[in-house]
């Protein structure tokens, strides 16, 4: 399924995702970088804008907002994605989990 589509000069940059964790890059249509994943990976690919050849870099992960992404071309951030580490996720679950045994027993 898309994840989500950047549209970046005449480029179209798309994130597709599987349920196996696939991820596919497509620019213009065309495959650039496809990866598995678990908790997130870095893809590298380039594009053509103004006739020059661009370094990109689109990393995938998870925080507390869900998946996240962050693209970056020639080290530049174009989009960044806010961050929590997956140690935040953990308390986080572990504080729910406390906070639903204790409203239980109530």
């Amino acid at each position: 399924m898309k994840f989500t589509t950047v549209h970046l000069g005449n480029n179209k940059i798309e994130l597709f995702n599987s349920i196996l964790g696939k991820e596919t890059i497509k620019v213009n249509q065309k495959i650039v970088s496809e990866k598995y994943s678990v908790f997130g990976t870095v893809h590298s690919f380039n594009i053509l804008e103004n006739e020059r050849e661009v370094e990109c870099k689109l990393t995938t992960g998870f925080s507390l907002n869900g998946v996240v992404f962050d693209f970056y071309q020639d080290g530049k951030p174009i989009i960044e994605s806010p961050k929590s580490s997956l140690f935040g996720i953990v308390i986080m679950l572990i504080f729910g989990i406390i906070i639903y045994n204790v409203i239980a027993k109530m």
